[in-house]
């Protein structure tokens, strides 16, 4: 989930360099494309996580929409039910809708 919403702001700008003469030349990002894929993913992710928080259907997530899925996502995570999140229960971190597992 977090990598998702870090994802967004991957941008595939080209660079810009100079030729002999001093006229800017844009130089091709090799990895542009790559780059343009991850954004785009990011983009799909961020618009699932959008819909699964957007609880008035708002089309935003205020804070109390966003703290309430934490808190609930919080609560099925913690398998063992001991307040505390573990290694072997972030291993097995999947977010569903409020109320689903997904597992």
């Amino acid at each position: 989930m977090i990598a998702a919403l870090a994802g967004i702001g991957i941008r595939a700008v080209p660079a810009v360099a100079q030729n002999a003469g001093g006229t800017p030349v844009t130089v091709p990002d090799p990895d542009a494309k790559k780059k343009e894929k991850a954004l785009q993913a990011g983009e799909v992710e961020a618009k699932q996580m959008l819909l699964l928080m957007d609880v008035d259907k708002s089309g935003k997530v205020s804070k109390a929409e966003f703290m309430g899925f934490m808190e609930a996502e919080f609560q099925r995570m913690d398998i063992n039910k001991d307040g505390e999140l573990d290694v072997k229960e972030l291993l097995q971190m999947h977010i569903s809708p409020r109320g689903g597992r997904n597992r």
